[in-house]
């Protein structure tokens, strides 16, 4: 008997049949291509959340699934024995100009309110934050204690291996049974796309690369629009390019070697680590830019979790919780705007 049909093995599917599979539910995963082998099989893992102000549903929800992560990702890792590679250690952000500090100070009121006391938004002197740091043309940095981060691969690898010890395999291929959730990126907005003959969804490029730099247990940083987030493994993370024209989905260009030298400007210890490894994948949006959440608009009586884009990784605790409540309890929490009928 199977219970749940998880269409899609990134980073959503796997988090849903995760989520579905403690609660009990008996659930399979069908990907032809396997597990993270998409945009879900990336590098950078920034888990990163909106700036404390102009509070709105999909603030709120980004900001309870960054909150979920850590007691999610510990259990994962517990059942499966692999590492996602997962911890909260915060970001440091530099400061460009006085408006912007004004700005920062601000959003430290907003942020006690907001974030609830259990993260903190800070504006702090370099001084105090010692050498693994991005200069600031102010003297000073933003310092949220909310972001983490963890390796998308490992990640996607972890709940592989807690999967199969709740006895939850990935197929190439398998009919629907029980209830269906499509969890397929791109094809998925493509498919929808061409049924409803209008942009319900695309595709937006990134590229990034892994360097050969250990930086110890440290804050990610965020400078010059891009993430620098250093791994267990002693490698470090660089992200990414955002591309919406592209023609090879999966080669990296002269756009990565141009970040590349943005991020060494912009971090300057970085100069000289070798790059190991460069990388391109495709993301998936959807039009209304959140997550599309809940009943299928093709597939009647089956469901969607889909649009994860720069985010994905960030909301997946969330995504698969609400997902969870939705299939197996009817009970629906999904916020308005991240309804498929918004991308429609």
């Amino acid at each position: 008997m199977v219970d749940v049909t998880v269409r899609g093995a990134g980073i959503f599917g796997l988090s849903i049949a995760w989520t579905c599979a403690r609660r009990g539910a008996k659930v399979q995963i069908v990907d032809p291509i396997g597990p993270g082998a998409g945009s879900s099989g990336g590098l950078v893992g920034a888990l990163a959340p909106h700036v404390p102000e102009n509070w709105n549903a999909k603030k709120a929800f980004q900001f309870e699934s960054l909150i979920m992560a850590e007691p999610f990702w510990k259990h994962v890792e517990a059942t499966g024995g692999v590492s996602p590679g997962y911890a909260r250690l915060g970001r440091l952000q530099p400061i460009a100009d006085a408006r912007t500090l004004d700005l920062a100070r601000a959003r430290e009121l907003t942020a006690k309110e907001l974030w609830q006391g259990q993260a903190d938004w800070n504006v702090r002197a370099l001084e105090e934050i010692g050498a693994w740091c991005p200069p600031s043309p102010t003297g000073f940095v933003i310092h949220d204690t909310l972001s983490a981060r963890m390796h998308p691969r490992r990640a996607c690898a972890a709940l592989v291996a807690a999967l199969a010890v709740m006895g939850v395999e990935v197929t190439t291929n398998a009919p629907d049974k029980g209830q269906v959730v499509h969890a397929t990126g791109l094809a998925g907005l493509q498919e929808l796309s061409a049924a409803f003959g209008k942009t319900v969804g695309n595709g937006v490029k990134g590229q990034a690369a892994l360097l050969r730099f250990d930086a110890g247990a440290v804050p990610q940083l965020f400078a010059d629009a891009i993430h620098f987030v250093p791994h267990t493994d002693g490698t470090l993370a660089i992200g990414s390019t955002s591309e919406r024209e592209y023609d090879d989905p999966t080669s990296t260009d002269a756009a990565l070697e141009e970040l590349l030298d943005r991020a060494m400007r912009a971090v300057p210890v970085l100069h000289g680590a070798e790059v190991i490894e460069r990388w391109a994948g495709v993301r998936p949006r959807s039009k209304s830019r959140a997550p599309m959440l809940g009943a299928h608009p093709l597939h009647k009586g089956q469901f969607i979790a889909n649009g994860g884009f720069k985010i994905g990784f960030g909301m997946a605790p969330k995504v698969a919780e609400v997902i969870a409540d939705l299939i197996l309890d009817n009970r629906d929490a999904v916020p308005d705007g991240f309804r498929p009928e918004a991308s429609l």
